[in-house]
């Protein structure tokens, strides 16, 4: 993987990607590809072209401008997939959001400032930036220069990880500058996350065991919770016995977010065969009692 990462957004001042408010960096790039993805348009590491048909005007500019004769205005998609090299002539003559590219390049030193530009709110709140995507890990070079210079300032690092990463290389360049980790664990069935991510999970499983045993660093586990495939009771069982097993502590559960869907739409990709609406309260109160008894039953087993 190259050095030179994308990046589709840098979100200011949140206060749900770790403690205090933050800054939240969404690295381009992916290895896995799941059905439930909130962030589809990270998945890809090049520069992709993203139609919304509720903020297209219909003006046809972009099929006057495009060299490939790729968009085509009859198309509900507008852009015809296979002609499209990228290139990004569409964009500049839409004069909405209909269509826009996806995908940064930002060189340290000003993403570095960027990111200083809340260094009051980092300190005063007890937060600072985190590092997301994506899979930010794919780009290990570039996070160990950029983690640097955040810690030379006394910023607090979180990082969001689907685990599926080249362990020495996160090792070396990332580990020792990251103060909390949050790790995805989604599916416990080897085959099964094959089905429903593109890739199986022993990296993943393997990943987390040498982080919790090595210590140093806060490891916070999440599980998301999709309707049939990972809210079940059979997975979140052997979710919480891989967990114990490995010496894990606090666990989250994610509650089901369709966000991605549209997106997803949007870059000319299928809808995933997944519910639309969020995750209603009482189901979720139903599952976080599920899981609270299977946790309490795996406490009592030998």
């Amino acid at each position: 993987m190259n050095d030179f990462p994308l990046i589709v957004d840098i979100k200011r001042h949140s206060l749900e990607d770790g403690p205090g408010i933050r800054s939240v960096v969404f690295f381009k790039g992916c290895l896995l590809r799941c059905i439930h993805c909130q962030n589809p348009e990270c998945q890809d590491t090049e520069v992709e072209i993203a139609f919304s048909a509720r903020e297209c005007i219909g003006c046809g500019e972009c099929a006057d401008v495009c060299p490939e004769k790729a968009i085509d205005l009859e198309r509900p998609g507008r852009i015809q997939r296979e002609k499209c090299v990228r290139c990004g002539a569409c964009v500049e003559v839409c004069p909405g959001r209909g269509l826009r590219s996806i995908g940064k390049y930002y060189p340290m030193d000003a993403l570095i400032e960027i990111l200083l530009r809340d260094l009051p709110f980092y300190r005063h709140s007890g937060g600072g930036v985190t590092l997301s995507g994506g899979e930010c890990t794919l780009y290990p070079h570039y996070l160990r220069s950029l983690l640097q210079g955040l810690k030379r300032k006394g910023v607090h690092v979180a990082l969001e990880t689907s685990g599926y990463f080249d362990y020495h290389a996160f090792e070396e360049n990332i580990l020792p500058y990251v103060d909390l980790i949050y790790y995805d664990l989604k599916i416990a069935d080897p085959e099964a996350h094959r089905k429903y991510t593109g890739r199986t999970n022993q990296r993943i499983i393997g990943n987390l065991k040498r982080l919790i045993r090595r210590q140093g660093v806060e490891i916070h586990p999440r599980v998301p919770l999709i309707p049939g495939v990972t809210a079940t009771g059979e997975n979140l069982k052997a979710i919480i016995r891989i967990l114990c097993e490995i010496g894990a502590g606090d666990v989250t559960l994610l509650p089901y977010n369709p966000m991605g869907m549209e997106m997803a739409v949007g870059l000319g990709r299928p809808k995933p065969p997944l519910p639309e609406r969020f995750m209603g309260p009482a189901k979720e109160k139903e599952i976080y009692a599920m899981f609270k008894g299977l946790v309490e039953e795996s406490a009592h087993l030998p």
